[in-house]
């Protein structure tokens, strides 16, 4: 029943065979992400927009008109910022509303609310105050109720739904001090002993876990013979013995966030708490996070539609030069970017949503893309806001309205905007994700062809059958309805989106040329080519999000009264989208990789250390990854339930 005494030691081989592992194999249901980068234009998979059911929608727009009211009158803003917490009566309030249930359902005691109004209230909540908004959402696309939604017994979801819907506050547990992108190396462990496993660990960031009153734990079970092992889902109680909150982490951004460090020692868990089988644990976190992803574009999507608001009503205050801020080009430019980027990132993050509730298509790609996508551009948005603004853009909300002037807090959203980056797979790890799904159809018939540890026989099976996939494949990506003067006409009015659409179809086959080209060129080192994979990624987000603003404007133009400014919007948008794309497409040949990589291994291995004379290191004493070996706490527990 001891707990490991140390991390598990993995070869790069390994780890990414646990990652392999844990995804989704099969693709049962169409993506319209996939077959974009597989050259294929699949329109009918997104347009006519889907679109919710009237009883779906009348239920959301009732919740979201109380929320509303909730956050004009019982949230302060600026009072969560100060003192870096939210007050235990506007949790409370929420509770009240509903709001920890907007997506359990009803037979649980729930609101049964649709993605997309869930999305939506997210984003009502999180423009009075972005720590409330990942209260929430920590709490519901990625705490308990969402992987017991998706995996959970029936007893499961009697037991915890109900408490999730009302009162209880739920955390995720993954990342570790030494564990972060790469769980292979996950060293929490839980030893089965009798009818309960017993959990010995350390737990980083752990969103919502100083007022936590259930967690999902991810943790090792170690294999044996009765036990298949693996890193596996719990649920469990945070008041069990043996739990102990650390600390409470603090942030250059979403100070009011409840984030901690949260130690586990000898805590017994019933078997029964158990979520899923042995080793299916991180399956089930991304499963989870297919849709959890989504709560951080309603976010941006929040902060661009203030971003906006702001630039206009400041720009047209302020004067220089004889006119308004906003007549000038050099400012002009910047408020048409935040108006378009606004609109593209609400197209994106209601088109995913709505094709998450449908369930009709496969969202993998989709929701990772909007979340890629939207994390950058909302940071822009914001930064564009912040020179806008000027050195008002750089002093706080508290400083401008103690010498008279609106307290408008936009360092503030810059700064809570950062962490989205980073939040629920940085960046980086987003890019290689979705490129690994991108190029999953080439991987299934050629990936024996470039594992070096196939045999020759296993080769040859693999060339013969990826002959026929590219002999059908290759043909259809020299021409298409791209390239024909009259095709989506539907989208031809005062406005014309048709030919960006166009240009969607034939960019995505050249994408997937490029793609192909850069397997036969790199083949088993095309992993290792991140530089490239990125720019491939980011030139399928930018399509996926031209294809999203030229439906939701034709959606727009059929349902309510301002199609022809949704039509303006998405046409800048798209011209603008398509000057990133080809940048993109020229950097896929022409860029600094190789000389980067030279730097870096110069760098690391002290031959510019030189550059560094000249300074003072103000930084602190200390490890750079705290210890995080198993063993009872020995610090004060800071669990904070809300009462």
């Amino acid at each position: 029943m001891s707990a490991p005494s140390s991390k598990p030691t993995v070869s790069e081989r390994e780890a990414r065979e646990v990652a392999e592992a844990a995804r989704e194999q099969e693709w049962r249901k169409p993506s319209f992400a996939k077959e974009l980068f597989l050259g294929r234009f699949r329109l009918d998979l997104v347009h006519p927009h889907p679109m919710p059911s009237t009883e779906a929608a009348q239920r959301g727009e009732e919740f979201l008109a109380k929320l509303r009211d909730f956050c004009e009158t019982k949230v302060d803003g600026a009072l969560i910022e100060r003192e870096a917490r939210i007050p235990d009566e506007v949790i409370n309030g929420l509770k009240e509303l509903g709001a920890l249930g907007m997506k359990i359902d009803t037979k649980y005691g729930g609101l049964g609310l649709t993605q997309v109004y869930y999305n939506k209230a997210l984003a009502l909540a999180g423009s009075a105050s972005p720590a409330i908004g990942v209260l929430l959402s920590a709490h519901q696309s990625i705490g308990v109720p969402q992987p017991l939604k998706l995996f959970g017994t029936a007893e499961q979801k009697e037991t915890f739904l109900p408490r999730c819907a009302r009162t209880d506050i739920s955390a995720f547990l993954l990342t570790e001090p030494d564990v972060g992108s790469d769980p292979a190396r996950l060293a929490t462990s839980a030893v089965p002993d009798g009818d309960d496993y017993v959990l010995d660990g350390v737990k980083l960031w752990t969103t919502n876990g100083v007022v936590a009153d259930l967690l999902v734990v991810m943790a090792r079970v170690p294999k044996s013979e009765d036990h298949r092992g693996g890193i596996t889902a719990f649920v469990v109680e945070t008041n069990s013995p043996g739990i102990t909150v650390e600390n409470r982490n603090a942030f250059m951004g979403l100070r009011g966030i409840e984030n901690g460090v949260t130690r586990f020692h000898q805590v017994r868990v019933p078997a029964a708490n158990r979520i899923g089988p042995e080793g299916a644990g991180l399956k089930i976190a991304l499963t989870t996070l297919n849709t959890g992803r989504l709560s951080l574009p309603a976010s941006c999507v929040a902060a661009g539609k203030w971003c906006l608001k702001i630039a206009r009503e400041w720009s047209a205050a302020r004067e220089q030069w004889g006119k308004p801020l906003a007549h000038h080009e050099a400012v002009g430019s910047k408020i048409s970017f935040i108006a378009a980027t606004t609109f593209a990132l609400e197209a994106v993050t209601d088109l995913a949503s709505q094709m998450a509730d449908e369930d009709r298509n496969d969202i993998r790609i989709e929701g990772a893309l909007a979340k890629l996508f939207a994390s950058e551009q909302a940071w822009l948005m914001a930064d564009e806001l912040v020179q806008i603004r000027g050195g008002r853009g750089f002093e706080t909300a508290a400083s401008l309205a103690a010498r008279g002037e609106r307290a408008v807090p936009a360092e503030q959203v810059l700064r809570d905007l950062r962490i989205n980056r980073i939040f629920e797979g940085s960046t980086e790890i987003m890019h290689l994700l979705i490129a690994r799904e991108a190029v999953d159809a080439h991987l299934s018939v050629a990936g024996d062809l470039i594992d070096p540890e196939k045999s020759l026989t296993d080769k040859a099976k693999a060339g013969a059958t990826a002959g026929v996939f590219y002999a059908k494949w290759l043909p259809k990506l020299v021409a298409g309805q791209g390239q024909l003067p009259y095709s989506y006409g539907e989208f031809k009015h005062e406005v014309d989106l048709s030919h960006h659409l166009r240009y969607v179809e034939r960019t995505a086959r050249k994408l997937a040329r490029s793609t192909f080209y850069a397997m036969s060129r790199w083949q088993g080192r095309m992993e290792t080519k991140q530089g490239f994979l990125g720019r491939i990624v980011d030139i399928g987000a930018e399509l996926f999000a031209m294809s999203a603003v030229c439906v939701r404007a034709e959606l727009l133009r059929t349902t309510e009264d301002h199609g022809r400014e949704a039509y303006q919007l998405a046409d800048t948008f798209c011209h603008q989208s398509r000057i990133r794309i080809e940048e993109l497409f020229g950097r896929l040949w022409t860029n600094t990789d190789d000389l980067d990589r030279k730097v870096v291994k110069g760098v690391m291995s002290g031959t510019y250390v030189w550059l560094e004379d000249g300074i003072v290191d103000a930084s602190g004493e200390g490890p750079w990854i705290a210890d995080a070996t198993p063993g009872p706490s020995e610090k004060e527990n800071v669990h904070r339930p809300i009462n």
